[in-house]
């Protein structure tokens, strides 16, 4: 069985580069006591190049990035460049992404051809908002970002993206989703993966949950919802907290 991941989505946060340093050397001191668990830590830019020098168990990836290797393109991070700074994985198409700086699937897209091109490993985001789920329209919602989200990549390609369902309603609000309904999403995306890529393959597919999860409901995604991982915001900045999460796995 492969490992369970777990994300780290620092998003913007902390401060100062001290201490980033001092919550990242804090959570691989104690991931040094677990073995089955894959972590990866998700800081600011700004950080990555202090965090990377830090050598370690712990992988390194990037919160967001651009499609393009180079040019006019100010404000933006290229894919090359994460490769070269030693990143591994790089999340794309956060909701809050989606919603604030208004990325379009076909952006997403971009990115995530971009990232398979450079050998970084994509944490594709999707997830519906309370309205979209009050009127049961969450299926229709994921399949469209999984769609156009993936749309020309070819089906040795999409086997190495990671899919993580957050939906919206859920983040940063203290109430996950349940079990239940989690585990409902993953049938789901493994049913339309599985209709794109070879269907051998499929075992091959890691799908996280992301949506306030914290060390007291982790457990219950990996036996109940049998997902493969998590996504964690605001918990994977206490070092504690993030302990007990990645225990679980």
């Amino acid at each position: 069985m492969s490992k369970k991941l777990i994300v780290a989505n620092w998003k913007c946060n902390p401060l100062t580069s001290n201490e980033a340093i001092k919550i990242f050397k804090s959570i691989a001191t104690k991931y040094k006591n677990y073995t089955k668990a894959e972590v990866v830590i998700c800081p600011p830019d700004i950080f990555l190049k202090n965090l990377l020098a830090l050598k370690n168990k712990l992988k390194v990836g990037a919160q967001n990035c651009f499609w393009e290797e180079k040019g006019a393109y100010t404000g933006e991070v290229s894919t090359v460049m994460l490769k070269n700074m030693g990143c591994q994985f790089v999340i794309i198409g956060h909701s809050e992404r989606r919603k604030i700086n208004k990325e379009t699937n076909e952006e997403i897209n971009k990115k995530i051809i971009a990232a398979l091109q450079n050998k970084l490993i994509p944490i594709l985001c999707i997830g519906e908002n309370r309205e979209e789920r009050d009127h049961e329209l969450t299926f229709d919602i994921l399949e469209k970002q999984i769609k156009e989200g993936i749309a020309n990549l070819e089906k040795t390609k999409i086997v190495k993206i990671v899919f993580a369902y957050e939906p919206i309603w859920s983040i940063g609000s203290g109430n996950s989703a349940n079990p239940k309904q989690i585990k409902e999403v993953k049938n789901f995306i493994i049913n339309l993966i599985a209709k794109k890529i070879v269907k051998e393959n499929i075992s091959n597919i890691k799908i996280l949950y992301g949506g306030s999860v914290n060390g007291e409901n982790t457990n219950a995604y990996f036996t109940e919802a049998e997902m493969n991982g998590v996504l964690v915001g605001g918990a994977s900045l206490k070092p504690e907290e993030f302990a007990k999460i990645i225990k679980s796995a």
